[in-house]
């Protein structure tokens, strides 16, 4: 089960995520994810306690869409489970982890 908490101010998208990030809750994270004129987007991992492979397909696709127009990505409140996750993909690599 994941939910998803957006707030939106302008051109920034803030979404807080909670729970499981797989393949049942990934399109709910996708159709979040619905970037249409935002260019500055926060993600807040926190409470996220464990995110696979479609998951990582969901943060792959949102940096690529806002690179792509000029617009930014950080994610924030990574936990240890998820940042494990991040860092043996390589996504933390390139991904803006604060």
């Amino acid at each position: 089960m994941m939910e998803v908490k957006a707030t939106k101010s302008g051109a920034q998208l803030t979404l807080a995520v909670k729970g499981r990030v797989d393949t049942t809750t990934a399109p709910d994270l996708s159709e979040a994810l619905a970037l249409d004129g935002i260019s500055d987007l926060t993600l807040d991992l926190g409470e996220v306690d464990y995110m696979s492979s479609a998951g990582l397909r969901c943060l792959l696709t949102a940096q690529k869409t806002l690179a792509q127009h000029g617009g930014t990505m950080k994610l924030v409140h990574v936990g240890a489970v998820v940042r494990e996750v991040l860092d043996m993909t390589g996504f933390s690599d390139f991904l803006t982890i604060i």
